[in-house]
């Protein structure tokens, strides 16, 4: 049979095509997929690519703001920020962070105190992505040493911050207090957002009061970065708004002078403008150089300051608490002119001691023969305790606690003074509640002399003298005097919550004041000394507080415990007698008499204010005068 006939030519044909329509069908097919699977990246979701893309090589970067800067009521600035270059890790970007840790500490010098704290900020709850600080304050070697090798530390960068200065650390340290870097606690409550990029934090004073004015509000910037994380250019910027600056009572001289008077001496001292409550002094001496904790005090430097026996770190003009003495009498003869328990006339025998009873325990005087008789006004300059023991019995510990807190003790009030203390102003329900004890006569007794439970901070006898130079007026302790920027004084400043005092005879604030001139200028005034060759008239009241004993912890030192065992010195007082432009607090621990130690540092004060500051502010001295009495 021919080899035609097994060979059907028609049907292979047809094999063929539909094989061929099948390849062409299948191609179109898969180009139709492809078609739609590329319209699909190219138009549908190309906003989403465009955006992942972006995220690996644009970033959104926070832009913390400027810190506001701090004057005096001058215009000298105390606190402002300046530039410090740091080496930087961020522990996302870093393959080997122990690694990168080593190859750091060959190429500068990293102290074994700042890799521990890197590593416990390593463990602490934070933001992605956000730089950990490993040293700050690079010198220029340093800076030269890591560029170099740049390219063998991922994730590492040298980064310029604006850091807080105090260019008076030491001196006013407790009235501005400081800034330092934000701890875990604080990351719990701050606002996340408005804190992006920021790494500081106000921790007490000024700068924890105000700090949301002194913060700003954070700013931002889209930047391109290349396959390594570093910024290779800024696309878009949203600029972020500086914090406010402030403008305070506070006086920079006036601080300066009274550290220059307390040098050596542990002491305080408060000067305030009665008329508006201005706190021009607020030094606790000695103090700290606050600029030790804005990027984190060393361990060595911590303990120092927190183990001296001198305490730097208390901030005694606020949250020194002690028995307020003689300087309460003032207050005391207020309260007995008004409650009516005295006159301006009545006199009471003193005989160098008062008693409750025939036979009873004897109150002593200070003077030990007694002054005979005296009236309020005698009392007063000579600072006799036998009239104000009589004057606090017949008033009783609830009229006296009625009028002494109209006076604010007991009570914080300051306006804007952070972490100041409310002292201790006992009540009958007081005692019985802490003691478990009522309340006895002699407590009364020792409470009108300013002794007793009685603890008062030398902010609130400031306050409390003001009070008596304004004639009743209340005008609250407070720092900020002004804000540089749109906010006005009324939207920051906390409202007052005092109200005046008034007296049913508003003349007794004039006799009371003329019997504080008696003390300063009267032939038998306890600080008549201190008062010498004045050319204004001042009113002052001279004190003591009792120490008794060493606390339970501190260690024996016969020659420490001697000087640290003296009486507490105290002055209050204010100045000019009729237009008074400054009242002042001062208290110079184991001082001794308030007469001889505390009322010439006050002169000094007064004088500076009203009279004009010495050439060399942060040299002066006072010499201690003898006069009797406290």
């Amino acid at each position: 049979m021919p080899w035609g006939e097994f060979k059907d030519t028609a049907a292979e044909r047809r094999l063929f095509q539909r094989r061929t329509l099948v390849a062409l069908a299948f191609v179109l097919l898969m180009l139709g997929g492809l078609l739609a699977r590329m319209y699909q990246l190219q138009i549908v979701e190309h906003q989403t690519y465009i955006t992942l893309s972006d995220k690996n090589r644009v970033q959104v970067q926070s832009v913390p703001p400027t810190r506001g800067l701090i004057y005096d009521r001058n215009g000298e600035l105390l606190a402002e920020n300046r530039p410090v270059f740091s080496v930087t890790i961020v522990p996302e970007r870093v393959p080997a962070i122990d690694d990168t840790l080593a190859s750091l500490a060959r190429l500068i010098d990293v102290s074994e105190e700042e890799l521990e704290r890197f590593e416990r900020r390593l463990r602490e709850p934070r933001r992605p992505y956000q730089e950990l600080p490993l040293r700050y304050d690079l010198t220029e070697e340093d800076i030269a040493a890591l560029a170099v090798h740049r390219h063998e530390l991922p994730g590492v960068e040298v980064s310029a911050e604006l850091v807080r200065y105090y260019p008076y650390g030491e001196i006013t340290s407790h009235a501005l207090g400081y800034v330092g870097r934000i701890n875990r606690e604080e990351l719990q409550t701050i606002d996340s957002v408005n804190y992006a990029g920021t790494n500081y934090i106000g921790k007490s004073g000024i700068e924890r009061f105000y700090e949301a004015q002194l913060h700003g509000q954070v700013g931002y910037q889209h930047v391109e970065t290349n396959a390594r994380g570093r910024t290779l250019r800024v696309l878009a910027r949203e600029n972020p708004v500086p914090g406010e600056d402030l403008r305070l009572h506070l006086d920079l001289r006036m601080q300066r002078l009274a550290y220059s008077l307390l040098d050596g001496r542990r002491g305080a001292i408060v000067a305030m403008e009665p008329e508006t409550g201005g706190l021009l002094a607020l030094a606790s001496v000695p103090g700290f150089d606050a600029n030790l904790f804005v990027t984190g005090i060393s361990v060595a430097a911590y303990r120092e300051l927190s183990t001296s026996h001198d305490k730097p770190l208390f901030n005694r003009a606020l949250r020194g608490q002690y028995p307020p003495g003689s300087t309460i009498k003032p207050m005391m003869a207020v309260a007995a002119l008004d409650s009516g328990v005295t006159t301006r006339e009545r006199q009471v025998w003193d005989p160098g001691y008062f008693q409750l009873q025939a036979g009873g325990r004897r109150y002593r005087d200070w003077k030990r023969g007694g002054h005979g008789w005296v009236d309020l006004t005698l009392s007063m300059a000579q600072s006799c305790d036998i009239y104000y023991y009589d004057a606090a019995v017949r008033m009783g510990v609830d009229t006296m606690y009625q009028y002494l807190h109209e006076f604010g003790f007991g009570d914080d009030t300051s306006l804007d003074v952070s972490g100041a203390l409310s002292g201790l102003l006992p009540s009958r329900d007081w005692k019985q509640a802490v003691r478990n004890e009522p309340w006895y006569p002699g407590d009364s007794v020792n409470m009108g002399i300013g002794q007793g439970f009685m603890l008062s901070t030398p902010l609130q006898l400031a306050a409390a003298t003001a009070v008596i130079a304004n004639r009743g007026h209340w005008a609250q302790p407070r720092l900020l005097m002004g804000v540089d920027g749109d906010l006005s004084l009324e939207e920051v400043l906390p409202p007052e919550t005092r109200t005046d005092i008034v007296l049913k005879n508003q003349d007794d604030w004039e006799f009371v004041i003329d019997s504080m001139a008696e003390v300063m200028h009267g032939r038998r005034g306890t600080a008549r000394r201190a008062a010498e060759g004045a050319p204004y008239r001042m009113a002052g009241k001279t004190g003591t507080a009792q120490v008794f004993s060493l606390a339970q912890d501190e260690e024996y030192d016969a020659e420490e415990v001697r000087e640290r065992l003296r009486d507490h010195a105290l002055f209050v007082g204010f100045a000019p007698l009729d237009d008074p432009k400054i009242a002042v607090a001062v208290i110079v621990e184991n001082g001794g008499g308030g007469s001889s130690t505390a009322a010439p540092v006050a002169r000094a004060m007064f004088d500076a204010w009203l009279l004009g500051f010495p050439e060399d502010i942060d040299n002066v001295e006072v010499e201690p005068v003898r006069v009797e009495g406290e």
